[in-house]
């Protein structure tokens, strides 16, 4: 086996992609591609599937070298839910034919992704879900219901689980699929949010003919393959990487500075504390995506997670205070499907609205300050009677 590249050979191999597609004259789609195949979409994917084997940290290199060069990105923000949750599951537990047909157009922003986990009975406690997947020949026959969708008017392919075995307890007796959003028996209905847009969606099953060939992991053991999507989940939601005054804090102190009428002790106050603990985050981020190079993320994201939508709230509220009358005022309630979610876009009043769901999306706050007080402080596990009881013997 020939050693992993090291920063030198990076940088040799992404200045070699520079010159054989310009990216002044090669189409976005095509330059994204090329970047694929030659490793350097995530460099430490294996050969072949976007990457080099190589350190992850190495990513960095490939990165400045395109930016100074000017080269297109493949749009993070709209395809976040299949960069940040599907292909490291895909990546862990998928067959070869698998990882070989969805990495690359996922990656690319061909094939946009949503997440088909959440459910209207089946939110904080996720293992209730009830949506049931039952064989059939070579396929699985799939009804029920999803909610809180993103992204799923625009998704072609969606990361679903399904209970296979209503006899088991809940968190057995689940498997995990990929799911054509295209195909017969989904429906997509809008979720109008307090914004006025609808980013987020509700999506119906009925008799949706779902391939072995597209479930991931064993049959069975879908919690254990969900698991590994949630943890990434968290850690793209709340670490993903901002420069300082980054985020929520960049407009409140833009405008502290521009606007010193609106100034008082009080605010003054609060936003010194809070531009520190934005900045702590910022640093902690950073020190949690520098430990995701010796594996996979654990769940310490959910503490960074659980600060990020604490601070969002409190940020974007000592904005709307700062701005008094102002800050009552919201530009446009005409609902929308957005292509992508945009926590710091328009106004004052949009970031205060949207940024109470960030307590609620990728794990409700409640269930991350669990997570965070089991698995990190190691502290006792809150008493269950039915984590051994099967599933359909359940109240509900």
């Amino acid at each position: 086996m020939s050693p992993a590249p090291d920063a030198a050979e990076v940088r040799r191999r992404t200045r070699d992609l520079l010159a054989a597609h310009p990216p002044a004259t090669t189409g976005r789609t095509d330059f994204l591609t090329a970047r694929f195949d030659a490793g350097l979409a995530w460099v430490h994917y294996p050969v072949g599937l976007g990457g080099l084997d190589a350190p992850r940290s190495l990513q960095q290199t490939v990165d400045a070298e395109l930016a100074a060069a000017d080269a297109p990105d493949n749009d993070p923000r709209r395809i976040g839910i299949g960069l940040g949750m599907a292909a490291p599951t895909i990546l862990r537990f998928g067959t070869e034919e698998q990882k070989r047909r969805f990495l690359r157009p996922l990656w690319v922003g061909e094939e946009i992704w949503c997440q088909l986990f959440s459910e209207p009975g089946a939110g904080s406690d996720l293992a209730a879900l009830a949506t049931r997947a039952v064989r059939d020949g070579d396929d699985w026959i799939v009804d029920g219901q999803k909610v809180w969708t993103s992204s799923a008017h625009l998704a072609r392919w969606a990361i679903l689980i399904a209970r296979t075995d209503p006899g088991l307890p809940k968190h057995q007796g689940i498997s995990y699929f990929l799911c054509d959003m295209t195909d017969p028996g989904v429906e997509v209905r809008p979720l109008r949010q307090i914004t006025g847009e609808a980013e987020f969606n509700e999506v119906f099953l009925s008799g949706v003919r779902i391939p072995d060939s597209h479930r991931l992991g064993p049959v069975g053991d879908g919690w254990k393959v969900a698991q590994t999507t949630l943890m990434n989940e968290r850690v793209s939601i709340g670490g993903f990487r901002i420069p300082r005054e980054g985020g929520m804090i960049g407009p409140v102190s833009a405008t502290w500075r521009e606007r010193p009428a609106l100034r008082t002790h009080d605010t003054h106050q609060r936003l010194l504390t809070l531009w520190v603990e934005a900045e702590v985050a910022r640093l902690t981020g950073e020190r949690l995506r520098q430990q995701l190079v010796a594996g996979q993320p654990g769940p310490e994201g959910s503490g960074v997670k659980l600060t990020f939508a604490r601070l969002n709230q409190e940020i974007s509220g000592l904005e709307v205070e700062l701005l008094g009358d102002e800050g009552l005022l919201y530009g446009d309630w005409t609902m929308v499907r957005p292509e992508l979610v945009d926590f710091t876009g328009r106004d004052a009043g949009y970031r205060y609205l949207r940024s109470k769901g960030n307590s609620i999306e990728g794990g409700t706050s409640e269930v991350l300050l669990n997570i965070v007080a089991e698995r990190v402080l190691g502290l006792p596990a809150e008493p269950r009677n039915d984590k051994d009881v099967a599933w359909k013997d359940l109240s509900r």
